[in-house]
């Protein structure tokens, strides 16, 4: 018994390498190797009598500080024709309605559905959804923008040969506001982690863990067949893929098709958005849990990836308790004057940080060299900096949220409400790939 816990525990103490390892290898191999049905190597642009009918829904809470830019660019910087923007103003107390109000005038195009109760992003979007002209629903944020030639691109999936089976395509995240080290540190995130962990998912599983709910295109058809978005979760999208997936819809992630969003730069604005994505994660978890190991091998690129959040929620507890036991253990040496005790604690926890490092520092190198060429390559210095506080905040938000999650998907709590964060007002010239 004692050996069994004593291999567990050490096991888990190198789950972050592993999956390292695995991802990087993953992210490759999808780079290089896969030419499976889920990639789209070549895109061709569409004639105006080919292009289907799109919606840009855009879910507004409070978005004065950029939805007049957003509609801006979307009004003219497509590459695209056949479309309209549907604006869910949801119970905005700020100059948002004004601003939709004067933009309507302007453009033919613009819709805007006023929503007078806060309800939440999920019920603004299944609200739209029975106003969308569209059969094609570009989920689009209110502080994102799409590349120029997305649009057509997004469609290049659906109107090929075979695509009739596609729900949705969820595009590549590039951060616009890249000025603070937060923020430049969350470019790095995006690449090494959400970028290279999808190729692997698509490339190695032939499955999505999640959509980005701040840009992607779905199937109206396959939104409806799953009942529309879920509005008792924290995150619609991740629930939504899940749900797709399950219904016999695929998945895919196209790191080709870039879309540029406003990420938070204070730590308390990101704490806040961390624990929405780590509560949304383990309602996840705990929703397709049964579902998956009822039939294990029929579903086994999800027991894969629930093999895996299962690692990060049981690691995040392990690291938090350990961090606690450390810092304990070492002011207890201190306080016994227990000189070489404390100094081999001190030599075994840097030789297990150094290890762990070398392998993220592995791990975002690779990812940014495959990530659009190697643009992103100049943000590798920043890397240590997303380090430091990446381990810290992602135990923390899984460990604090692991209840209520619980508690929500049981049917206790779960508001629907949202308070968007603060934005940064982005300049143009600021957004590169």
């Amino acid at each position: 018994m004692n050996m069994t816990l004593h291999a567990f525990i050490e096991l888990l103490s190198l789950y972050p390498i592993f999956g390292a390892i695995a991802w990087t290898l993953g992210g490759i191999f999808y780079r290089f190797f896969y030419v499976g049905k889920l990639r789209q190597k070549d895109f061709k642009r569409l004639e105006i009598d080919e292009e289907p009918f799109i919606t840009i829904m855009i879910p507004a809470h409070n978005e004065e500080v950029v939805i007049e830019e957003t509609i801006e660019y979307l009004m003219n910087e497509m590459e695209y024709h056949n479309y309209e923007v549907l604006v869910c103003d949801d119970g905005s107390t700020d100059t948002t309605p004004e601003i939709l109000a004067r933009l309507s005038i302007k453009y033919d195009n613009l819709r805007v559905l006023r929503i007078n109760k806060n309800k939440g992003k999920a019920h603004a979007f299944n609200i739209g959804l029975s106003f969308a002209k569209g059969i094609y629903i570009l989920s689009n944020d209110a502080d994102t923008i799409p590349e120029p030639e997305a649009l057509w691109k997004y469609m290049n999936y659906f109107l090929r040969a075979g695509g009739d089976n596609i729900a949705a395509v969820s595009s590549n995240i590039s951060v616009q506001n890249r000025s603070l080290i937060v923020e430049k540190s969350q470019t790095v995130e995006f690449s090494s982690i959400a970028g290279i962990i999808k190729r692997s998912q698509v490339g190695v599983l032939g499955t999505l863990y999640a959509y980005s709910g701040a840009n992607t295109m779905y199937r109206k058809e396959a939104i409806y067949d799953v009942g529309g978005f879920r509005q008792d979760r924290a995150t619609e999208d991740i629930s939504i893929t899940w749900d797709q997936q399950f219904n016999g819809w695929r998945a895919i992630y196209s790191p080709e098709i870039f879309f540029y969003t406003n990420v938070p730069n204070v730590m308390t604005t990101l704490y806040h958005q961390r624990k929405r994505w780590a509560k949304g994660g383990t309602e996840a978890w705990f929703t397709n849990f049964t579902r998956i190991m009822r039939h294990p091998l029929k579903n086994f690129p999800k027991v894969v990836m629930l093999l895996d959040q299962t690692g990060s929620i049981l690691w995040s507890f392990y690291y938090i308790f350990f961090t606690i036991w450390l810092i304990i253990r070492i002011l207890f040496f201190l306080a016994t004057n227990d000189t070489e005790q404390l100094v081999h604690t001190l030599d075994m926890t840097f030789i297990f940080s150094a290890f762990i490092s070398m392998v993220g520092f592995w791990q975002f190198f690779v990812s940014l060299a495959l990530d659009n060429h190697g643009e992103k390559m100049k943000y590798l210095f920043f890397a240590p900096s997303y380090m430091i506080w990446y381990f810290q905040l992602s135990a923390i938000t899984i460990v604090t949220t692991f209840i209520p999650a619980i508690m929500g998907v049981l049917g206790f709590g779960g508001k629907g409400t949202w308070v968007s964060p603060t934005r940064t007002k982005i300049k143009k010239k600021e957004v590169d790939k």
